[in-house]
């Protein structure tokens, strides 16, 4: 990673960090937020998957209009700290520990790839 990239890096945990402990206070089942990248395509390989607990408490919240919310949050913070999200709708995702569950037996590190 050149030095560049980890100071990018750095700001997206920062900025990430502050939206997670917001999210955790206003939405329901929310559980987590990680990120990947490939600096070799920044900004466009940037994704966000923001993670909850079970799928019910995921479909009460898109039901509730909370992926806005969080979509809107996510989008408005990062560009603050000068962080380009340029298309919010396929570079922020939600997913459920159930479905990693399930599917990837909770591995994680798979189920981003």
């Amino acid at each position: 990673m050149r030095k560049t990239d980890k100071k990018i890096d750095n700001t997206l945990v920062a900025v990430l960090t502050k939206v997670c402990d917001i999210a955790l206070d206003t939405v329901e089942g929310f559980q987590w937020l990680t990120h990947q990248v490939n600096y070799q395509q920044w900004p466009q390989s940037l994704t966000i998957t923001c993670v909850f607990a079970r799928n019910q408490q995921l479909d009460a919240a898109i039901a509730a209009h909370q992926d806005q919310f969080m979509r809107s949050l996510i989008t408005e913070k990062l560009a603050e700290a000068a962080i380009p999200l340029t298309k919010p709708l396929q570079q922020i995702r939600f997913d459920s520990e159930e479905n990693c569950q399930r599917e990837h037996q909770g591995q994680w590190q798979h189920r981003l790839v």
